[in-house]
Protein backbone atom coordinates (compact mmCIF):
# COMPACT_ATOMS: atom_id res chain seq x y z
CA UNK A 1 0.00 0.00 0.00
CA UNK A 2 1.73 3.22 -0.98
CA UNK A 3 0.68 6.24 0.82
CA UNK A 4 -0.72 7.62 -2.86
CA UNK A 5 -3.97 5.64 -2.25
CA UNK A 6 -4.90 6.18 1.51
CA UNK A 7 -5.75 9.78 3.46
CA UNK A 8 -5.40 10.69 6.64
CA UNK A 9 -7.82 12.65 9.01
CA UNK A 10 -6.83 13.30 12.79
CA UNK A 11 -10.63 13.93 14.75
CA UNK A 12 -10.27 15.97 17.55
CA UNK A 13 -13.04 13.92 19.39
CA UNK A 14 -14.25 10.41 19.46
CA UNK A 15 -17.80 11.38 18.56
CA UNK A 16 -16.66 12.70 15.46
CA UNK A 17 -15.43 8.84 14.45
CA UNK A 18 -17.66 6.06 12.52
CA UNK A 19 -18.50 4.16 15.58
CA UNK A 20 -19.38 0.69 13.11
CA UNK A 21 -16.13 1.30 11.38
CA UNK A 22 -13.95 1.27 14.33
CA UNK A 23 -15.58 -1.70 15.97
CA UNK A 24 -15.45 -3.67 12.70
CA UNK A 25 -11.58 -2.97 12.47
CA UNK A 26 -11.34 -4.00 16.53
CA UNK A 27 -12.93 -7.47 15.56
CA UNK A 28 -10.00 -7.74 13.06
CA UNK A 29 -7.15 -7.42 15.77
CA UNK A 30 -5.38 -10.32 17.11
CA UNK A 31 -6.43 -8.70 20.95
CA UNK A 32 -9.29 -6.76 20.54
CA UNK A 33 -10.46 -6.05 24.02
CA UNK A 34 -13.84 -4.68 25.47
CA UNK A 35 -12.03 -1.10 26.36
CA UNK A 36 -11.04 -0.41 22.73
CA UNK A 37 -14.57 -0.51 21.42
CA UNK A 38 -16.08 2.85 20.51
CA UNK A 39 -18.54 2.41 22.58
CA UNK A 40 -16.00 2.58 25.75
CA UNK A 41 -13.38 5.62 24.35
CA UNK A 42 -17.31 7.64 23.33
CA UNK A 43 -18.44 7.07 26.75
CA UNK A 44 -14.87 8.50 28.77
CA UNK A 45 -15.28 11.73 26.30
CA UNK A 46 -18.88 12.23 26.65
CA UNK A 47 -19.02 12.10 30.32
CA UNK A 48 -15.89 14.71 30.78
CA UNK A 49 -13.94 11.61 32.63
CA UNK A 50 -11.11 11.88 29.50
CA UNK A 51 -11.40 15.33 28.14
CA UNK A 52 -9.32 18.37 27.13
CA UNK A 53 -10.48 19.90 31.16
CA UNK A 54 -9.16 16.86 32.07
CA UNK A 55 -6.03 16.91 30.73
CA UNK A 56 -6.82 14.17 27.83
CA UNK A 57 -7.47 16.00 24.07
CA UNK A 58 -8.24 13.85 21.96
CA UNK A 59 -6.49 13.52 18.39
CA UNK A 60 -7.55 10.20 16.69
CA UNK A 61 -5.74 9.62 13.67
CA UNK A 62 -6.87 7.32 11.12
CA UNK A 63 -6.61 5.80 8.08
CA UNK A 64 -8.87 5.77 5.24
CA UNK A 65 -8.81 4.44 1.83
CA UNK A 66 -8.40 7.79 -0.85
CA UNK A 67 -11.95 9.17 -1.64
CA UNK A 68 -13.24 11.25 -4.75
CA UNK A 69 -13.93 13.67 -2.60
CA UNK A 70 -11.97 15.36 0.40
CA UNK A 71 -13.61 15.05 3.65
CA UNK A 72 -14.07 18.46 5.64
CA UNK A 73 -11.35 19.34 8.29
CA UNK A 74 -12.06 16.84 11.27
CA UNK A 75 -14.25 15.05 10.11
CA UNK A 76 -14.17 11.27 8.59
CA UNK A 77 -14.20 11.15 5.07
CA UNK A 78 -17.93 9.50 4.03
CA UNK A 79 -17.58 6.95 1.09
CA UNK A 80 -14.09 5.29 1.98
CA UNK A 81 -13.16 2.23 3.79
CA UNK A 82 -11.35 2.73 7.18
CA UNK A 83 -7.87 1.14 7.12
CA UNK A 84 -6.52 1.87 10.67
CA UNK A 85 -7.01 3.84 13.20
CA UNK A 86 -6.19 4.54 17.27
CA UNK A 87 -7.09 6.30 19.81
CA UNK A 88 -4.67 9.67 20.78
CA UNK A 89 -4.59 11.90 23.26
CA UNK A 90 -1.92 14.80 24.26
CA UNK A 91 -1.48 15.02 28.13
CA UNK A 92 -0.46 17.87 29.94
CA UNK A 93 0.36 15.53 32.75
CA UNK A 94 1.08 11.71 33.57
CA UNK A 95 -1.89 10.93 35.56
CA UNK A 96 -4.65 7.69 34.68
CA UNK A 97 -1.85 5.75 32.36
CA UNK A 98 0.14 3.35 35.14
CA UNK A 99 3.19 3.43 33.28
CA UNK A 100 5.15 6.18 34.89
CA UNK A 101 7.42 8.44 33.46
CA UNK A 102 7.28 11.13 36.12
CA UNK A 103 11.18 10.98 36.43
CA UNK A 104 11.46 11.96 32.77
CA UNK A 105 9.62 14.55 33.24
CA UNK A 106 11.29 15.76 36.35
CA UNK A 107 15.21 15.14 34.49
CA UNK A 108 13.21 17.51 31.41
CA UNK A 109 12.16 20.65 33.68
CA UNK A 110 16.07 20.24 35.17
CA UNK A 111 17.49 21.01 32.21
CA UNK A 112 14.67 23.84 31.21
CA UNK A 113 12.84 21.47 29.02
CA UNK A 114 9.43 21.10 28.69
CA UNK A 115 8.21 17.71 28.82
CA UNK A 116 4.59 18.49 28.18
CA UNK A 117 2.53 18.35 25.99
CA UNK A 118 3.24 14.90 24.86
CA UNK A 119 1.15 12.22 23.18
CA UNK A 120 -0.02 9.02 24.28
CA UNK A 121 -1.95 6.07 22.92
CA UNK A 122 -3.96 4.62 25.31
CA UNK A 123 -6.77 3.79 26.88
CA UNK A 124 -7.16 6.19 29.76
CA UNK A 125 -7.08 4.73 33.08
CA UNK A 126 -6.82 0.83 32.09
CA UNK A 127 -4.14 -0.45 32.06
CA UNK A 128 -5.33 -3.01 30.09
CA UNK A 129 -2.92 -4.99 27.48
CA UNK A 130 -4.43 -5.23 23.70
CA UNK A 131 -4.43 -3.88 20.36
CA UNK A 132 -3.80 -0.28 19.98
CA UNK A 133 -3.02 0.38 16.24
CA UNK A 134 -6.20 -1.03 14.94
CA UNK A 135 -5.14 -1.74 11.10
CA UNK A 136 -6.90 -3.98 8.53
CA UNK A 137 -2.96 -5.47 7.90
CA UNK A 138 0.48 -5.10 8.25
CA UNK A 139 1.26 -2.33 5.86
CA UNK A 140 -1.77 0.08 7.73
CA UNK A 141 -0.52 -0.63 11.13
CA UNK A 142 3.19 0.84 9.56
CA UNK A 143 1.30 3.74 7.54
CA UNK A 144 -1.31 4.80 10.99
CA UNK A 145 2.26 4.58 13.41
CA UNK A 146 3.99 6.96 10.96
CA UNK A 147 1.43 9.32 10.82
CA UNK A 148 0.99 9.46 15.09
CA UNK A 149 4.55 9.82 14.47
CA UNK A 150 4.05 13.08 12.38
CA UNK A 151 1.51 14.49 14.02
CA UNK A 152 3.45 14.39 17.20
CA UNK A 153 6.35 16.27 15.05
CA UNK A 154 3.41 18.97 13.65
CA UNK A 155 2.41 19.68 17.31
CA UNK A 156 6.04 20.15 18.50
CA UNK A 157 4.88 17.40 21.48
CA UNK A 158 7.77 16.11 23.20
CA UNK A 159 7.22 12.20 22.91
CA UNK A 160 5.17 9.68 22.02
CA UNK A 161 3.99 6.88 24.35
CA UNK A 162 1.91 3.67 22.99
CA UNK A 163 1.07 2.22 26.06
CA UNK A 164 0.02 -1.80 27.43
CA UNK A 165 -0.08 -2.28 23.51
CA UNK A 166 -0.34 -5.90 21.72
CA UNK A 167 2.23 -7.61 20.32
CA UNK A 168 1.92 -6.19 16.47
CA UNK A 169 2.07 -2.87 17.78
CA UNK A 170 4.85 -3.41 19.73
CA UNK A 171 6.47 -5.10 16.47
CA UNK A 172 5.49 -1.97 14.55
CA UNK A 173 6.51 -0.06 17.20
CA UNK A 174 10.15 -1.73 17.33
CA UNK A 175 10.56 -1.48 13.53
CA UNK A 176 9.53 2.60 13.76
CA UNK A 177 12.65 2.85 16.22
CA UNK A 178 10.53 2.87 19.24
CA UNK A 179 12.22 1.59 22.40
CA UNK A 180 10.26 -0.86 24.49
CA UNK A 181 9.66 -0.72 28.23
CA UNK A 182 8.34 -3.45 30.10
CA UNK A 183 6.13 -3.68 33.60
CA UNK A 184 4.81 -6.59 35.23
CA UNK A 185 1.37 -7.58 35.67
CA UNK A 186 -0.73 -10.58 37.66
CA UNK A 187 -2.90 -12.63 35.37
CA UNK A 188 -4.88 -16.00 36.12
CA UNK A 189 -4.94 -18.67 34.07
CA UNK A 190 -7.92 -21.12 34.69
CA UNK A 191 -5.97 -24.63 33.22
CA UNK A 192 -6.20 -28.36 32.96
CA UNK A 193 -8.40 -26.96 30.81
CA UNK A 194 -10.67 -26.29 33.45
CA UNK A 195 -10.93 -26.50 37.08
CA UNK A 196 -14.35 -27.99 38.25
CA UNK A 197 -14.45 -26.27 41.21
CA UNK A 198 -12.79 -23.84 43.39
CA UNK A 199 -12.17 -26.89 45.46
CA UNK A 200 -9.87 -28.09 42.73
CA UNK A 201 -8.19 -24.93 41.91
CA UNK A 202 -6.90 -24.94 45.79
CA UNK A 203 -5.57 -28.56 45.40
CA UNK A 204 -2.99 -27.48 42.93
CA UNK A 205 -1.93 -25.28 45.60
CA UNK A 206 0.80 -25.53 48.32
CA UNK A 207 -0.60 -26.52 51.93
CA UNK A 208 0.74 -22.97 52.93
CA UNK A 209 -1.10 -20.94 50.29
CA UNK A 210 -4.27 -23.44 50.29
CA UNK A 211 -4.63 -22.79 53.90
CA UNK A 212 -4.61 -18.66 54.04
CA UNK A 213 -6.86 -18.23 51.04
CA UNK A 214 -9.25 -21.13 53.17
CA UNK A 215 -8.23 -18.47 56.13
CA UNK A 216 -9.74 -15.06 54.76
CA UNK A 217 -12.70 -16.86 52.88
CA UNK A 218 -13.79 -18.07 56.08
CA UNK A 219 -12.93 -14.42 57.99
CA UNK A 220 -15.36 -12.85 55.53
CA UNK A 221 -18.15 -15.83 55.97
CA UNK A 222 -18.33 -15.57 59.62
CA UNK A 223 -18.26 -11.76 59.68
CA UNK A 224 -21.85 -12.99 58.26
CA UNK A 225 -20.71 -11.67 54.48
CA UNK A 226 -22.80 -12.90 51.45
CA UNK A 227 -22.57 -12.38 48.04
CA UNK A 228 -24.96 -11.76 45.12
CA UNK A 229 -23.65 -10.93 41.37
CA UNK A 230 -25.36 -9.79 38.38
CA UNK A 231 -24.38 -9.18 34.73
CA UNK A 232 -24.92 -6.66 31.97
CA UNK A 233 -28.24 -5.33 31.76
CA UNK A 234 -29.45 -7.73 34.87
CA UNK A 235 -27.37 -4.62 36.72
CA UNK A 236 -30.55 -2.67 38.06
CA UNK A 237 -30.17 1.20 37.99
CA UNK A 238 -30.05 1.19 41.91
CA UNK A 239 -26.93 -1.85 41.81
CA UNK A 240 -24.99 0.94 39.82
CA UNK A 241 -25.80 3.89 42.12
CA UNK A 242 -24.60 1.93 44.86
CA UNK A 243 -21.46 0.87 43.51
CA UNK A 244 -20.53 4.40 42.75
CA UNK A 245 -21.14 5.18 46.25
CA UNK A 246 -18.72 2.47 47.40
CA UNK A 247 -16.10 3.19 44.01
CA UNK A 248 -16.27 7.24 45.30
CA UNK A 249 -16.06 6.95 48.39
CA UNK A 250 -12.96 4.53 48.46
CA UNK A 251 -10.55 6.88 46.42
CA UNK A 252 -12.08 10.21 48.50
CA UNK A 253 -10.55 8.00 51.48
CA UNK A 254 -7.35 7.76 49.42
CA UNK A 255 -7.36 11.58 49.74
CA UNK A 256 -8.47 12.06 45.44
CA UNK A 257 -11.15 12.01 43.31
CA UNK A 258 -12.21 9.15 41.49
CA UNK A 259 -11.20 9.68 37.64
CA UNK A 260 -14.88 8.02 36.05
CA UNK A 261 -17.62 9.60 36.83
CA UNK A 262 -21.28 8.37 37.77
CA UNK A 263 -22.66 9.35 33.96
CA UNK A 264 -19.66 7.32 32.42
CA UNK A 265 -21.05 4.62 34.26
CA UNK A 266 -24.68 5.42 33.16
CA UNK A 267 -23.26 5.10 29.77
CA UNK A 268 -21.61 1.57 29.85
CA UNK A 269 -25.18 0.31 31.30
CA UNK A 270 -26.55 1.98 28.44
CA UNK A 271 -24.16 1.25 25.61
CA UNK A 272 -22.16 -1.65 26.85
CA UNK A 273 -24.06 -3.58 29.39
CA UNK A 274 -23.13 -7.51 28.32
CA UNK A 275 -19.59 -6.30 28.90
CA UNK A 276 -19.82 -5.57 33.16
CA UNK A 277 -20.24 -8.26 35.92
CA UNK A 278 -21.02 -6.90 39.28
CA UNK A 279 -20.72 -8.51 43.12
CA UNK A 280 -22.00 -7.04 45.71
CA UNK A 281 -21.20 -7.82 49.24
CA UNK A 282 -24.40 -8.16 51.89
CA UNK A 283 -24.55 -8.19 55.35
CA UNK A 284 -27.90 -8.38 57.39
CA UNK A 285 -29.69 -7.81 54.15
CA UNK A 286 -27.62 -4.54 53.24
CA UNK A 287 -24.76 -3.81 50.91
CA UNK A 288 -21.79 -3.43 52.12
CA UNK A 289 -19.68 -3.60 49.24
CA UNK A 290 -19.53 -3.87 45.11
CA UNK A 291 -16.63 -5.09 43.06
CA UNK A 292 -17.36 -4.29 38.87
CA UNK A 293 -15.40 -6.81 36.66
CA UNK A 294 -15.59 -6.38 32.52
CA UNK A 295 -15.94 -9.59 30.90
CA UNK A 296 -15.78 -10.43 27.06
CA UNK A 297 -15.93 -14.09 25.50
CA UNK A 298 -16.28 -12.47 21.81
CA UNK A 299 -12.01 -13.66 21.16
CA UNK A 300 -10.39 -16.69 21.03
CA UNK A 301 -10.37 -17.12 24.92
CA UNK A 302 -13.13 -15.92 27.35
CA UNK A 303 -11.95 -13.27 29.41
CA UNK A 304 -12.66 -11.10 32.69
CA UNK A 305 -10.82 -8.32 34.25
CA UNK A 306 -10.69 -7.28 37.65
CA UNK A 307 -11.52 -2.88 37.51
CA UNK A 308 -13.34 -1.44 40.33
CA UNK A 309 -13.86 -1.74 43.93
CA UNK A 310 -15.20 0.20 47.02
CA UNK A 311 -17.03 -0.79 50.18
CA UNK A 312 -18.74 1.45 52.81
CA UNK A 313 -18.06 -0.61 55.53
CA UNK A 314 -14.58 -2.04 57.02
CA UNK A 315 -14.22 -6.37 56.75
CA UNK A 316 -10.91 -8.39 56.89
CA UNK A 317 -10.23 -9.77 53.74
CA UNK A 318 -13.68 -8.41 52.46
CA UNK A 319 -11.06 -6.75 49.15
CA UNK A 320 -9.64 -10.41 48.63
CA UNK A 321 -12.97 -12.50 48.79
CA UNK A 322 -14.83 -9.54 46.61
CA UNK A 323 -12.22 -8.77 43.85
CA UNK A 324 -10.28 -12.22 43.62
CA UNK A 325 -12.04 -14.75 45.41
CA UNK A 326 -15.56 -14.34 43.93
CA UNK A 327 -14.49 -13.56 40.26
CA UNK A 328 -12.26 -16.33 40.37
CA UNK A 329 -15.15 -18.82 41.44
CA UNK A 330 -17.24 -16.73 38.78
CA UNK A 331 -14.94 -17.53 35.89
CA UNK A 332 -14.87 -20.96 36.51
CA UNK A 333 -18.24 -21.78 36.89
CA UNK A 334 -18.61 -19.68 33.53
CA UNK A 335 -16.00 -21.01 31.77
CA UNK A 336 -13.26 -18.28 31.64
CA UNK A 337 -10.21 -18.90 30.70
CA UNK A 338 -8.20 -15.95 32.39
CA UNK A 339 -8.86 -13.11 34.80
CA UNK A 340 -6.40 -10.20 34.34
CA UNK A 341 -6.23 -8.56 37.88
CA UNK A 342 -4.71 -5.38 36.66
CA UNK A 343 -2.04 -2.91 37.25
CA UNK A 344 1.37 -3.95 40.09
CA UNK A 345 -0.33 -5.74 43.17
CA UNK A 346 2.60 -8.97 44.10
CA UNK A 347 0.46 -9.70 46.57
CA UNK A 348 -1.83 -11.28 43.35
CA UNK A 349 0.85 -14.07 43.65
CA UNK A 350 -0.05 -15.57 46.66
CA UNK A 351 -3.57 -15.51 45.42
CA UNK A 352 -2.80 -17.58 42.50
CA UNK A 353 -2.44 -14.37 40.07
CA UNK A 354 0.64 -15.00 38.01
CA UNK A 355 3.41 -12.63 36.77
CA UNK A 356 3.04 -11.11 32.98
CA UNK A 357 5.40 -9.23 31.37
CA UNK A 358 3.36 -6.15 29.59
CA UNK A 359 4.80 -3.68 27.19
CA UNK A 360 4.81 0.01 26.47
CA UNK A 361 6.80 1.36 23.19
CA UNK A 362 8.09 5.06 23.37
CA UNK A 363 9.48 8.00 21.21
CA UNK A 364 11.20 11.38 22.22
CA UNK A 365 12.11 14.19 20.20
CA UNK A 366 15.39 14.98 22.15
CA UNK A 367 18.15 13.37 20.71
CA UNK A 368 20.11 13.21 24.03
CA UNK A 369 17.29 12.40 26.22
CA UNK A 370 16.32 9.96 23.91
CA UNK A 371 19.78 8.15 24.05
CA UNK A 372 19.56 8.86 28.15
CA UNK A 373 16.06 7.23 28.44
CA UNK A 374 17.76 3.75 25.80
CA UNK A 375 20.15 3.26 28.48
CA UNK A 376 17.80 3.85 31.31
CA UNK A 377 15.20 1.19 29.58
CA UNK A 378 18.11 -1.49 29.14
CA UNK A 379 19.15 -1.07 32.81
CA UNK A 380 15.48 -1.32 33.60
CA UNK A 381 14.56 -4.29 31.30
CA UNK A 382 17.48 -6.23 33.27
CA UNK A 383 15.64 -5.36 36.73
CA UNK A 384 12.32 -6.76 35.40
CA UNK A 385 13.88 -9.88 34.28
CA UNK A 386 15.72 -10.54 37.80
CA UNK A 387 11.80 -9.49 39.10
CA UNK A 388 9.84 -12.09 37.03
CA UNK A 389 12.93 -14.90 37.85
CA UNK A 390 12.49 -14.22 41.60
CA UNK A 391 8.64 -14.24 40.94
CA UNK A 392 8.77 -17.34 39.21
CA UNK A 393 10.41 -19.08 42.12
CA UNK A 394 7.30 -18.04 44.68
CA UNK A 395 4.94 -19.79 42.57
CA UNK A 396 1.80 -20.84 44.91
CA UNK A 397 1.45 -24.25 42.94
CA UNK A 398 2.67 -27.31 44.16
CA UNK A 399 5.98 -28.80 42.20
CA UNK A 400 4.74 -30.29 38.83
Amino acid sequence: MSKTNYVIQVLDSPLLMDATAWNRLLAQQAQPTPFMRHEYLAALHASGSATPATGWTPRFVTLWEDAASPALPGTAPKAAQLLAACPLYLKDHSYGEYVFDWAWANAYAQHGLAYYPKAVVAVPFTPVPGSRLLARDAHARDALLQAVLETCQSEQLSSLHLLFGGDSDLSASQQAGLMLRHTVQFHWQNTRPGYASFDDFLATLTQEKRKKIRQERRKVAEAGVSFRWSRGHDITPQDWDFFYRCYERTYLEHGNAPYLNRDFFARMASTLAEHWLLFIAEREGRPIAASLIAVSDEGQEKVAWGRYWGALERVDCLHFEACYYQPLVWCMTHGYQRFEGGAQGEHKLARALLPVKTSSAHWLAHPAFADAVERFLEREEQGVGHYLSDLARRVPFKQG
